[in-house]
């Protein structure tokens, strides 16, 4: 932990956790909990770990992850300012479904109680309810596309994904900040590092992106959203 690193971008992505509750949730969330910052490539959360509380990411992304038998690092999905970690493990108490890793500099807010703070706010319990039942379905999207798409399919995908979330625009298209390398971003979609530089090499020669250190710009969203279906 490096209380001196800078925080990233605080203003929470809509539909996160945070972003859903109202100033005097979000005051009594504070108050329930503390802050924490951390360094890029910093673990936060480790799969099998036996853990009783939650994390609230107030500025910065992380990458959500798991790993297969053989080692394998598969990228489950990147969450940013606002999200809501580790929920599972409170709900049902079992261990941590996944490791949680800063993408960057990362802020939150851990909460210990949290099921005491779901008591003293029912309107919350619903929202947390909501959120798990999108995130269930999301991993249900992401099933169905790891069958119907091939790769340059489904790296289109998660950069189209990145781009409504994260994307800027910039001279002649949209910027993406990459938070990925090509190995995460093969872990992402469920493919080889191989596959996903041929899939990025054939989005660039067909015009559609245009691809830098850690950056991406798409030059044709709608060409790039053809592509993905």
């Amino acid at each position: 932990m490096n209380p001196s690193a800078p925080p990233a971008a605080s203003v929470s992505e809509p539909g996160e956790f945070l972003s859903l509750l109202t100033p005097e949730e979000a005051a009594g969330l504070r108050a329930a909990g503390r802050p924490r910052r951390w360094d890029r490539g910093t673990t936060l959360m480790t799969e099998g770990d036996a853990a009783d509380w939650v994390l609230v990411l107030t500025s910065g992304r992380v990458k959500v992850s798991s790993h297969t038998a053989s080692g394998t690092e598969v990228v489950l999905a990147v969450r940013g300012t606002g999200a809501l970690l580790g929920e599972f493990s409170v709900i049902d108490g079992l261990p941590r479904s996944a490791t949680v890793t800063a993408l960057e500099p990362v802020e939150g807010i851990v909460v210990r109680d949290f099921t005491a703070f779901l008591r003293a706010h029912g309107r919350v319990a619903v929202l947390l309810l909501q959120i798990v039942t999108g995130r269930m379905r999301d991993a249900d999207r992401k099933r169905i596309e790891y069958g119907a798409f091939d790769t340059a399919g489904r790296v289109a995908t998660r950069l189209l994904e990145l781009a409504d979330r994260y994307g800027e625009p910039a001279a002649g298209g949209v910027r993406v900040a990459l938070p990925l390398s090509q190995d995460e971003l093969a872990g992402w979609t469920g493919s080889s590092r191989e596959a996903v530089s041929k899939a990025l090499r054939s989005l660039r020669d067909r015009g559609l992106i245009e691809t830098g250190r850690r950056r991406v710009i798409i030059h044709d969203m709608e060409g790039l959203r053809r592509r993905a279906r």
